[in-house]
């Protein structure tokens, strides 16, 4: 019988992720996934970042992403530290 690793309590999953999916997005999508950014590469994939609260947050993204029929490429946890929204701005 395997056992499963039990997660400890005091790690927080919440960070910034890059999730990367095979070819173009517009970046109208990007209030769509509740995220700060929808790019374009020129390597013809599109990298969906922001920061994500939790695991739950996490795998609702992942869920649109399969909704979609959009092809996964990676996901990565890029830094762990929530937005400064004190000094956010807007750009158009």
């Amino acid at each position: 019988m395997t056992q499963r690793p039990t997660p400890a309590p005091d790690r927080s999953e919440a960070g910034r992720y890059e999730i990367r999916l095979k070819g173009h997005l517009d970046a109208h999508w990007t209030a769509w996934f509740d995220v700060s950014t929808v790019t374009s590469e020129n390597d013809g994939t599109t990298v969906i970042s922001g920061f994500v609260a939790d695991q739950a947050a996490l795998h609702g993204l992942l869920q649109r992403v399969r909704d979609l029929g959009l092809q996964l490429v990676s996901v990565i946890r890029v830094d762990g530290s929530p937005p400064d929204t004190t000094t956010r701005s807007q750009t158009s």
